[in-house]
C-alpha cells in the first residue's frame, strides 16, 4: 500500500486577538483583522477531536486483544495428563489401590493416560514424594494429608475421596493387660506423624502419659517400618505397636500379640455419623496437577469408585486371591489365610472420607506435636467424586471443610 500524507494548517489565537497559522513546520504568518475563532479553525478542531476519539478506540481494541491473548497464555486449556503417578502402601487398608492396579481397573479408566505406581511404608514419605512432584496422587492416611495442607497454607493437596475406614489396633505383649502397664514401655508406629502414630500419641495422652516426638517421655514411641515391627516384636525388642491391617493381625496371629485397643471403640459415631467408623485411608491429589488435568482426576475417581465396589461385591474367595496376589507384588509376601480373613473383618471399604472427623484428627495431631492447629477449610474437593457417583449413590459431604 502506498503511504499517503496530509498537511493540516494549524491555527492559533495570540493573546492580542490575532490569529497565527502554520501549514508546515518553520513557516508562520500573522493575519490582522480576522475573526478570533474562524470557521476554518473550528473545522480543524473538530477533525482533531474525531481523530483523537478514533485513536483511543483503536488503542482500547488493541489492549483488549493483548489482554485476551495474555489470559489465554496464562490459563491454557486443561488436557488429560500423559501419565498419572500414583502412590500407595502394601497394606490391606489400601486394598482399593491394590485391587485397582492388579485388576487393571485404574488403568482402564485412565484411558490414554499411563498409570505409574510407587509403594510406600507410611504417609509422611508419600507426602514428601507428592510435594516434590514424584507422584501426582496417593492413597494415604488422613493425618499426613492434614499436615501437608496446614504447612502449605492450603496449597498442596486436596482430599478427593475416602478409601477405607477402621482397621487399626494397638497390639501388645500378652503380659500387658491395661494402660497402666505401659509406663516405661516401648511401642512402635509406622512413621512419625502418620495416622496411626498420631492415634497412638493421642490415646496415650488421654491415659495421662506424656510422649515426645524424639522418642522420650513416659512411653517411648519408635516409628518403625511395618515389616521390621513384626520382627522386632518377635525378638522381644518391642512391647507393642499401633498398626493398620494386615500388620495388626499379623502380630496377633503370627507373633502372639493381644489387642489392647481397637481404634473403632474410640469413635462413637458423633463425628462420622457411623459408630465405629474412622478414616484410615483416603485418596488425595496434588492441587496443581488437579487444576491442570481435571479430566484425569475424574478418570482416576471412576476407577477408584469401581475398585471399592469390586471389593464390596466380589466373592470372598476371588477377593482374597486378588488381594493376596497384589500384596505379594507390593509388599513382597502374601498373607496366611487366617491373617487375611481377620484383617478383612476389621476394614470397611468406602469412598466417603468421613470429613466430620477431621477437626478431631487435626486436634490430635496438634496435641501430639506433629502438626499445628489451623483452619483446614478447603481441604476437601469432592465435586468430581459426587459427579462420578451421580444419582446412583448418596452425595458425599465435605462437612463444610471444602467443596462437594
Amino acid at each position: 500500500m502506498t503511504p499517503r500524507f496530509c498537511f493540516i494548517e494549524w491555527v492559533y489565537v495570540t493573546p492580542y486577538g490575532e490569529t497565527m497559522t502554520s501549514s508546515k513546520p518553520g513557516m508562520t504568518r500573522i493575519v490582522a483583522g480576522e475573526s478570533a475563532v474562524p470557521q476554518r479553525k473550528r473545522a480543524v478542531e473538530a477533525a482533531l477531536a474525531i481523530g483523537l476519539v478514533l485513536l483511543i478506540a483503536f488503542g482500547a481494541v488493541v489492549a483488549s486483544n493483548i489482554s485476551r491473548d495474555s489470559s489465554a497464555e496464562a490459563a491454557p486449556a486443561a488436557t488429560p495428563a500423559d501419565e498419572l503417578k500414583l502412590g500407595y502402601f502394601g497394606n490391606l487398608t489400601h486394598a482399593p489401590a491394590l485391587v485397582g492396579v492388579k485388576q487393571g481397573i485404574l488403568a482402564r479408566n485412565l484411558g490414554s493416560t499411563r498409570l505409574g505406581t510407587e509403594t510406600f511404608n507410611a504417609g509422611p514419605a508419600a507426602i514428601e514424594a507428592l510435594n516434590a512432584g514424584a507422584i501426582d496422587a496417593a492413597y494415604i492416611g488422613p493425618n499426613p494429608a492434614i499436615n501437608s495442607f496446614v504447612k502449605s497454607r492450603g496449597e498442596s493437596v486436596s482430599i478427593i475421596a475416602g478409601a477405607a475406614a477402621g482397621g487399626a489396633q494397638l497390639v501388645v505383649k500378652p503380659g500387658i493387660t491395661s494402660a497402666a502397664d505401659l509406663k516405661g514401655k516401648t511401642l512402635a508406629s509406622p512413621q512419625l506423624g502418620g495416622t496411626q502414630d498420631v492415634a497412638l500419641r493421642a490415646w496415650l495422652s488421654s491415659q495421662g502419659y506424656k510422649t515426645n516426638v524424639d522418642g522420650s517421655g513416659d512411653v517411648a514411641i519408635n516409628p518403625t517400618d511395618n515389616a521390621q515391627t513384626l520382627k522386632l516384636f518377635q525378638d522381644g525388642k518391642l512391647d507393642g505397636a499401633w498398626l493398620p491391617e494386615p500388620w495388626a493381625s499379623r502380630l496377633v496371629l503370627t507373633a502372639g500379640a493381644k489387642v489392647l485397643v481397637d481404634e473403632k471403640d474410640l469413635w462413637d459415631g458423633s463425628l462420622s455419623g457411623k459408630a465405629g467408623e474412622f478414616p484410615t485411608t483416603i485418596l488425595i491429589v496434588n492441587k496443581k496437577f488437579a487444576a491442570e488435568h481435571p479430566d484425569t482426576v475424574k478418570a482416576l475417581l471412576r476407577g477408584h469408585v469401581e475398585s471399592v465396589a469390586w471389593l464390596n461385591n466380589a466373592p470372598a474367595a476371588e477377593k482374597t486371591d486378588v488381594i493376596n496376589s497384589a500384596l505379594q507384588e507390593s509388599a513382597g509376601a502374601a498373607l496366611p489365610a487366617d491373617v487375611l480373613e481377620r484383617s478383612l473383618q476389621n476394614v470397611i471399604f468406602t469412598v466417603d472420607p468421613l470429613a466430620g472427623t477431621y477437626p478431631k484428627l487435626l486436634k490430635d495431631g496438634a496435641d501430639a506435636g506433629t502438626t499445628k492447629q489451623a483452619d483446614i477449610t478447603g481441604l476437601f474437593d469432592l465435586r468430581a467424586l459426587n459427579e462420578v457417583i451421580g444419582t446412583a449413590g448418596q452425595r458425599i459431604s465435605a462437612a463444610h471443610l471444602g467443596q462437594d
